[in-house]
């Protein structure tokens, strides 16, 4: 005899299975197959003349849609919006930040900036923005086929771009494809996506220069422009910051992520391991030694006597640790690992004297203190769980921390607790 209790288990367990039957595929020869949904990047072409004739438009300021990059320079704050554009905002209150306006830029994804010119990448060419002031923004500079790794056909002028794109599959090897860009599934939209260092802001000769964060592929030192792509440093000349000059490029090998500059120096982040080139003659950056790791994203800040490099696991790097490195770099040509630590899945990560800040996805924000290399797991200060984190830039305002719903301040005056200022969501959230 069936109970009252025993009817309602059954009929919805009749539901679930009814349900789950929609997710198989089933052939005739009855083999069952799942489907999977993954997000992907499929490539689109695009002539560069169709970019390079249009106008490129100051719109008012709008809401954020996909916050990609931070930036800041002076009051401002910079978020960049990937393949689309960057917004500036005035954030001389970092607990109330507002939207002045939004660069229309097709093809950007990074930024840097010098004495009030911005440099963005705008498909294969950089350009240069006189933004001293931001109500009143203009392009002052096109150098043109600097970036020539997006170029499928350079004789046509063809390029080939990358559009964001969800696709089913039955074949579980489908992440892994080379069709398109490397597919992941979409249970969780990890930015791949600037750091600071005690001495970004401060370039030597009297130039000023902005603060990025630890993902950053742009970075200035010395009256040069510095950018990494997945293969390449590219070293421009811009002492005479409105007219941009490509000087040369360094190939690197392959998987190159992020750059970082600290003393004169350049910290290269890669799949494989960390670069570190000497660019006391800034033109003609030398390398110094490489350390090499196992296949993961990392990005990496420095100070003095150490450097900290995150591993992380992700599609592209899916034999990927989830570690913290701390190396010894006082020998710069002989960088040593002298301890790792396990973490949940570390981006990018921001150091301020003794503490280090590090972005762990969608596992949240920590905080360590670090003055004690040997004993950082023991020293965890904060683990904000509710801050999905991508990047991190230690301000002289505010700590600034972007994640996939948009960018948080804090007030870290007191290290040990953070106090949240402002939040900018993104639109759709």
């Amino acid at each position: 005899m069936k109970t009252s209790l025993q009817q309602p288990f059954q009929w919805t367990m009749q539901l679930v299975l009814s349900l789950m039957l929609l997710l198989v595929v089933t052939s005739c020869e009855d083999q069952v197959e799942t489907t999977y949904v993954y997000q992907t990047q499929v490539p689109v072409f695009l002539q560069v003349n169709t970019f390079r004739e249009a106008d490129i438009i100051i719109e008012p300021g709008k809401p954020l849609d996909n916050p990609g990059k931070i930036y800041i320079f002076g009051d401002y704050l910079f978020i960049s919006e990937p393949g689309e554009g960057i917004h500036i905002l005035d954030n001389s209150d970092p607990a109330s930040p507002r939207n002045l306006n939004f660069i229309n830029i097709p093809g950007t994804g990074d930024m840097a900036i010098n004495e009030n010119i911005l440099y963005a990448d705008n498909y294969v060419d950089l350009l240069a923005f006189d933004i001293s002031d931001p109500q009143n923004i203009e392009m002052v500079k096109r150098e043109e086929d600097v970036f020539p790794n997006l170029y499928s056909n350079e004789e046509t002028g063809t390029i080939v771009t990358y559009k964001d794109t969800l696709i089913t599959s039955t074949d579980a090897n489908m992440m892994w494809s080379s069709w398109g860009r490397p597919a992941f599934r979409s249970d969780f939209m990890v930015m791949e996506s600037l750091a600071f260092s005690s001495d970004a802001g401060k370039a030597g000769g009297g130039q000023s220069y902005g603060q990025g964060g630890s993902m950053a592929r742009f970075t200035l030192l010395g009256g040069h422009l510095y950018t990494v792509d997945d293969y390449d440093l590219r070293v421009f000349n811009v002492e005479e910051p409105t007219d941009p000059q490509y000087l040369k490029n360094i190939n690197l090998g392959w998987g190159i992520e992020t750059i970082f500059p600290f003393k004169g120096k350049l910290f290269i982040g890669s799949m494989t391991g960390m670069h570190i080139y000497d660019a006391s003659n800034p033109a003609e950056p030398q390398k110094m030694a490489v350390y090499e790791h196992v296949t993961s994203c990392d990005p990496v800040v420095v100070n003095d006597d150490y450097a900290f490099v995150t591993l992380r696991s992700a599609a592209v790097c899916r034999m990927g640790a989830d570690e913290l490195h701390v190396l010894d770099i006082k020998d710069l040509y002989n960088p040593k690992l002298i301890k790792s630590y396990p973490m949940d899945n570390p981006h990018g990560l921001g150091l301020s004297g003794d503490y280090l800040y590090l972005a762990e996805g969608e596992h949240g924000l920590k905080s360590f203190n670090v003055a004690d290399v040997m004993e950082i797991s023991n020293n965890q200060i904060e683990h904000l769980k509710d801050y999905a984190s991508i990047d991190i830039i230690p301000g002289p305002k505010s700590l600034i921390v972007i994640g996939p719903d948009g960018v948080c301040q804090f007030d870290y005056s007191d290290p040990e607790k953070l106090k949240e200022l402002s939040c900018i969501s993104v639109s759709f959230r």
